[in-house]
């Protein structure tokens, strides 16, 4: 190898080795905002660990608690085994410009003591408009996929993002179900099966 090279092996390394280091420091940073959006988040939706609070503002109970069993569906999401809980959703926001500091659903855990806040969901409707799935906090929302019947309609086919701002996920923050979460408790338990996939962007 020659000594020109040589040296131009070299530059193609260091610039190699500069664009990762740079590359980890974007990531890194972005990861930090992240979080800090998720934590002003979590401080602005507080008031709603009183459910009552969330009714005022017209957040309303779907009244089943759902879970899933973790079976896979060729063509449907994949649900890990555990549960969503109980769904409030504010149905004036759904269809609006997508806000990460209005989630469009909270979701409780019925436990002992009451309603617990454990999570919250953003669903965007898909549309004509829709020309890419969205996303928020560097996440990608899931889906398309059909409403989750009974309790919304087939039809409203949609994308949606859950996150487990109040509740430790061992599945992550992002997973759609959590397996701490129970519907034990539940005055209605609902197993659902995985939702069925529908073709739009992806």
């Amino acid at each position: 190898m020659t000594r020109t090279a040589r040296l131009g092996r070299c530059g193609a390394l260091v610039l190699t080795g500069l664009f990762g280091a740079w590359l980890g420091a974007a990531t890194a940073q972005a990861e930090d905002a992240n979080k800090a959006d998720l934590e002003a988040l979590k401080k602005s939706l507080a008031k709603y660990e009183d459910y009552q609070a969330a009714i005022r503002d017209l957040y309303l109970s779907t009244e089943g608690c759902v879970y899933y069993s973790g079976e896979k569906i060729p063509g449907a999401m994949d649900y890990p085994k555990g549960a969503m809980g109980v769904h409030f959703v504010n149905v004036p926001s759904v269809g609006k410009k997508l806000d990460p500091m209005k989630p469009n659903v909270l979701i409780y855990e019925p436990t002992k003591k009451g309603l617990k806040l454990v999570a919250v969901e953003w669903l965007v409707p898909l549309t004509p408009d829709v020309k890419e799935a969205p996303s928020l906090f560097g996440q990608k929302f899931m889906g398309p996929m059909e409403g989750h019947y009974p309790l919304i309609p087939k039809e409203f086919v949609h994308y949606d993002l859950h996150a487990w701002l109040f509740s430790d996920n061992p599945n992550g923050m992002f997973s759609p179900t959590n397996p701490k979460v129970k519907c034990n408790k539940a005055e209605f338990p609902m197993l659902e099966k995985p939702t069925k996939m529908m073709p739009g962007p992806m």
